[in-house]
């Protein structure tokens, strides 16, 4: 068995190659050559922690396995990330295990280039401002993955913790952009791209905020009650996610598909775009949603990615773990 840590992570894996790695797997997932398995997600009842897993199998890559990990809001205050996990990589031909990968970095990473991967696809190709709900640990993995998909010029933020927005600022201006920090309102007066990454549980955006045009990458909504947008934006747009079945489960859409304001056959996968069996955006003035719900395939195909260049480089460690 391989094993990978955080630490050979963060040297082997970047946006570009966590980005081509995202883009495949969503264009395998929608020509049918890449599955996800339903994903666990639980409270434990402990340590107000939510804890799951989340798998799949891609036929073609051959890559078989699974994330497992959670949500524990404590952990800040012990100098450690609230989000924990490990992937693990199985042989799909023996069931054996391969590689056992640290998940914290990787897990930044591919939500990163999923809703990078949204803005390549669906974006104004003149977007100007990048808007930001939320500036948590995450927030600077989007804004690192997303300037590298258009010209940015400004960035704008929001996050109910104010303190928290400094670290968001720093980023932007280290990449040469203009910083502000505003009401959510202003946020989407100005935003030509919006991202969501936060853990609420209540619509943060407003479809009367929203601006013709803008694309929207929800990418906090990934358990069943978690919410970040107005469900009568999905009204209003044209909607895209990395899985379906996902989507209106526990993604972003779920709230807009139990009050019956779209239906399943009104999201389109994200791989349909890619693999050009759909248009994408149609015009300049067409608001667009992404529902990045993360999938277990994001995860497997980083890590992949990140046991091939580990070998290469010899940094990876194995553990006989059959003898």
């Amino acid at each position: 068995m391989i094993v990978i840590t955080e630490a050979i992570c963060q040297k082997v894996i970047d946006n570009k190659n966590s980005f081509v790695a995202v883009e495949g797997v969503f264009a395998s997932m929608a020509s049918g050559d890449a599955y996800n398995f339903p994903v666990i997600r639980e409270d434990i009842g402990y340590a107000d922690a939510i804890y799951g897993f989340k798998s799949g199998f891609d036929k073609t890559a051959k890559t078989l396995g699974l994330k497992s990990g959670g949500y524990w809001p404590g952990n800040m205050k012990n100098g450690l990330t609230n989000h924990q996990s490990t992937i693990f990589l199985f042989n799909a031909d023996t069931g054996q295990i391969k590689a056992m990968v640290g998940g914290n970095y990787l897990t930044a990473m591919r939500t990163a280039a999923a809703s990078s991967v949204s803005i390549e696809h669906l974006a104004r190709k003149n977007s100007k401002v990048l808007g930001f709900i939320g500036a948590g640990h995450q927030s600077t993995f989007q804004l690192r993955a997303a300037v590298e998909r258009r010209n940015f010029e400004k960035v704008v933020a929001w996050n109910l913790h104010k303190e928290m927005l400094p670290n968001l600022q720093a980023v932007a201006e280290e990449l040469g952009l203009a910083f502000e920090a505003m009401e959510r309102e202003e946020v989407a007066a100005q935003s030509d791209v919006i991202i969501t990454i936060t853990s609420a549980h209540e619509a943060l955006l407003m479809k009367s905020w929203i601006k013709p045009g803008t694309h929207i990458a929800c990418m906090g909504t990934d358990t069943k009650g978690k919410q970040e947008i107005d469900p009568e934006i999905f009204a209003v747009a044209s909607v895209f996610t990395d899985e379906v079945a996902q989507s209106i489960s526990i993604g972003e859409a779920q709230h807009a598909i139990k009050s019956g304001i779209i239906f399943k056959n009104n999201i389109t996968p994200i791989g349909n775009v890619i693999n050009a069996d759909h248009i994408g955006r149609k015009t300049d003035s067409e608001i667009t949603i992404f529902d990045g719900t993360g999938v277990g395939l994001q995860d497997l195909a980083v890590a992949e990615v990140a046991v091939v260049a580990a070998k290469k480089l010899q940094l990876a460690k194995n553990i006989d773990v059959y003898s």
